[in-house]
């Protein structure tokens, strides 16, 4: 990736939108745009797999089937090559459970 690419999300134009809409930038540090990987990876993710398979006219009817894929698919059903093939749950569950293991 290429951050010269990505300076646009660093202008003052960019930075006045945010505020505009009540939201903030997502790099950490100044104008670093590899901080993001991973959200940069789920966000393609979700658009390739959910978003552009729909047509929402409003944000609000994309606000449930977002969620539904992200809650219910996502996390719960979605496998994920990083975590051994586990769901993002099980992944949680089996790091909780070998806390207790090793705790007791």
């Amino acid at each position: 990736m290429n951050c010269r690419l990505h300076y646009k999300y660093v202008s003052h134009d960019y930075q006045e939108k945010l505020q505009e809409y009540g939201t903030v930038g997502g790099m950490s540090r100044k104008g670093n745009c590899f901080d993001n990987a991973c959200d940069e990876t789920f966000h393609s993710i979700i658009k390739r797999e959910s978003v552009y398979l729909e047509k929402f006219k409003t944000r609000e009817q994309a606000i449930r089937p977002i969620f539904e894929y992200i809650e219910v698919w996502y996390n719960r059903e979605r496998v994920h090559s990083s975590i051994g093939y586990l769901t993002p749950i099980e992944s949680k569950r089996g790091y909780y459970q070998s806390i207790r293991d090793a705790a007791g």
